[in-house]
């Protein structure tokens, strides 16, 4: 990174980032041009966890490659400054890649989707048999993350 001052390096202030992020643009492989698309998501112990429909482009796409980027950027609003020049935005971001696996077992599909919702209010959450036995649920294991905030 370039302006090394910008650089979030520790583990702990990446995860604060992934905890308070809300949404997660996955960058997947597709011709002409990566294929991205923005996503809620659950975060714990290193992997993303996302919930799908059974079939789309998407679920094609991580089928033929599992391989992925992803970013999630926190927005701390627009800083005004004197001339267009000094303009700026506040942020904190995380970017970085890893491989994504579907989950199949019922149980762990349970408690991702709960790792899920835990990520946007609190609360006991549970899903009926049937929601989860139709909802596709994958998680991303990262492989390499970095981090990066300005005017915070």
């Amino acid at each position: 990174m370039r302006r090394r001052e910008k650089a979030v390096t520790d583990i702990a202030g990446l995860e604060q980032i992934l905890w308070q992020g809300k949404v997660c643009q996955l960058a997947i492989s597709d011709l002409p041009a990566p294929y991205i698309v923005s996503l809620s998501y659950g975060y714990r112990d290193g992997v993303l966890y996302f919930h799908s429909a059974a079939e789309g482009h998407k679920i094609e796409l991580l089928n033929c490659n599992p391989l992925v980027g992803f970013s999630v950027v926190i927005d701390l609003g627009i800083v005004e400054g004197e001339q267009g020049c000094s303009w700026g935005a506040g942020f904190r971001s995380v970017v970085g890649h890893g491989r994504t696996e579907f989950i199949e077992d019922l149980e762990s599909k349970r408690t991702a989707l709960k790792l899920l919702m835990a990520q946007y209010g609190e609360g006991d959450f549970d899903f009926p048999q049937q929601a989860i036995e139709g909802t596709t649920v994958f998680r991303l294991v990262i492989e390499e993350m970095t981090g990066k905030q300005s005017r915070v």
